[in-house]
């Protein structure tokens, strides 16, 4: 990074980071990436895992919004079938009633609204008379309650008369992102994380790079470029706001916490997501996810501290409380096998009566140092934010280089068939799912040790081969990074890993080390470093004082 100035530097190791880089690669830029923790480690490993076009925004007539999340997520599977995959939603009716027509109508504006003929491949897909093919989701229907309770198990003593079912698309947020740094990789960005920026380097009042401290070793670098792009998300104000809040008519960012929870699949079984109504006009979703049941999200003011940004009790008293009402259980803290919370960016708009929330829409403001900052947008989006971002910095210049991220595959499928040797069918899926083609590196690594060829917890088909993967390939450093990041079994099985004398996190830290070189302190070290952040994030959630049901 010090040896040669680059074209760009992107501060943000987020989705939208992620995004700009590999856009930015692809046109011909040389680029450079920082990012002052690990990859995904804020808002983008923290999301409700989908990639959808949002039935709410609907219902608050965003259609432009709408649509345009729409076209995103089908070209996202086309781009990365592994990765992002179709999933079942449900909207249950009980009582003998039938689903709402509103909704209803509502559906067939979605199912209208997700078609474009984009010419891409896809594995599921719908042909055209010039032989092109896109994929495109089936229509929504209607199903009858014997359905309903195959798809939704949970549901069974309630009795469901009937349900809506339409599709939207699932995702691993954090693998998203690294799949996304993978192929900017391929296309000549240098990225490093744990580099942590200081100030912007200035020459006659213009950006020309950054100057970053390496967190790991506190070495101080230069790293100089002519565009200096800011998509650090919640945090994109902390990144000249003097500046920015000066020249541009931008309220300040107010962050809104997301909570989730994750629970065993015996305690919620699901085949298919459903929407679950909270009763105050807001609805949360419980969706099988990574062999358990994930319910989300809230969504409340938080004023705390970023680093660390751990579930509030009274908001996994809500997503419990929902669930119980909904599915008839009595579920409590008890029954928690993770949770997390992450932060979006709301915009203040001076008037204490009222708030914009833009976390859903992008954002992008250009201040006289050249420095570009993007910010708000939602997962889904994260392509169209890095062309928006990268399109100012071509025109800027002049240049002649049109985006290319529409037709650049995100990794390279790979059917579980082909992974025979991952030991069972469970882990050949993940690892397919995860990685694509890239798992026969972890199945090669499993290979040349045999100790690493198990599971890293016993109900969960997570190898321990990818421990040492993500090491050597995936710049991951901590135990934390590999448990939260690299694998999710972080938020999956969290009370497992985070105990103290955890077996299971023991040999996941020894199974790092062996490619990382650590001795028997330092792995007691990288365990004891894991637990603090485990109780810093609030993984298992906090235990409820009565241990009663939340009702």
């Amino acid at each position: 990074m010090e040896a040669e100035p680059f074209d760009l530097v992107v501060i943000g190791g987020g989705i939208t980071g992620a995004g700009v880089a590999l856009d930015a690669a692809s046109r011909g830029y040389s680029v450079a990436l920082v990012e002052r923790e690990d990859y995904a480690s804020g808002t983008s490993s923290r999301s409700s895992k989908l990639v959808h076009g949002g039935l709410r925004y609907l219902q608050n007539f965003d259609l432009g919004l709408v649509r345009e999340a729409l076209l995103e997520r089908a070209l996202l599977v086309n781009l990365s079938p592994h990765l992002v995959r179709p999933l079942q939603l449900l909207v249950p009716s009980f009582e003998g009633k039938h689903p709402q027509r509103a909704l209803g109508v509502g559906l067939n504006m979605y199912d209208a609204m997700a078609t474009d003929r984009l010419r891409l491949p896809g594995r599921r897909r719908r042909a055209y008379d010039d032989g092109l093919e896109e994929w495109s989701p089936d229509r929504h229907r209607v199903i009858d309650g014997d359905e309903v309770k195959r798809l939704l198990p949970a549901l069974r003593s309630r009795e469901p008369t009937a349900a809506y079912l339409f599709y939207d698309c699932q995702t691993d947020d954090s693998r998203l992102v690294l799949t996304v740094l993978g192929e900017a990789e391929r296309y000549g960005t240098v990225m490093v994380n744990r580099c942590e920026v200081l100030e912007l380097l200035d020459q006659d009042g213009r950006a020309v790079g950054v100057r970053c401290r390496d967190r790991l070793s506190g070495r101080e670098l230069e790293v100089r470029a002519p565009n200096v792009v800011n998509a650090t998300g919640v945090w994109a104000d902390t990144i000249r706001s003097e500046e920015l809040y000066a020249e541009e008519e931008v309220p300040h960012i107010r962050p809104s916490r997301g909570t989730h929870v994750t629970l065993a699949h015996e305690s919620l079984p699901l085949v298919a997501g459903a929407i679950v109504p909270v009763g105050d006009g807001r609805t949360i979703f419980t969706l099988p996810w990574l062999g358990r049941t994930l319910v989300g999200t809230t969504d409340n003011d938080y004023e705390g501290p970023l680093d660390h940004i751990p579930p509030d009790g009274g908001d996994i008293d809500y997503l419990l409380g929902a669930g119980n009402r909904f599915f008839d259980l009595a579920l409590d803290r008890s029954d928690l096998t993770g949770a997390y919370a992450g932060v979006r960016p709301l915009i203040s708009t001076g008037d204490t009566k009222k708030s914009v929330d833009i976390s859903r829409r992008a954002e992008l403001f250009e201040t006289s140092s050249g420095l570009v900052t993007i910010t708000g947008g939602k997962l889904t989006t994260w392509r169209r934010m890095a062309k928006l971002a990268v399109d100012r910095i071509v025109e800027r210049e002049g240049r002649e280089a049109p985006c290319r991220t529409h037709e650049i595959p995100l990794g390279h499928p790979a059917h579980p068939d082909e992974l025979a040797s991952a030991g069972d069918e469970e882990s050949a899926a993940l690892l397919a799912h995860r990685y694509g083609y890239a798992a026969r590196e972890v199945l090669a690594m499993a290979e040349a040790d045999p100790s690493l060829r198990g599971r890293i917890v016993p109900e969960l088909p997570d190898l321990l081969a990818e421990l040492p993967f993500a090491a050597r390939h995936e710049q991951a450093v901590t135990l934390a990074d590999a448990l939260l990041r690299r694998t999710r079994l972080g938020i999956l099985d969290a009370a497992r890993l985070v105990a103290p004398g955890s077996p299971e996190a023991h040999a996941a830290a020894v199974a790092m080390g062996g490619e990382l070189g650590w001795d028997e302190a330092r792995v007691a070290r990288e365990l004891e470093e894991w637990r603090e952040v485990g109780a810093a994030e609030g993984l298992t959630g906090t235990p409820a004082p009565e241990g009663a049901p939340v009702s």
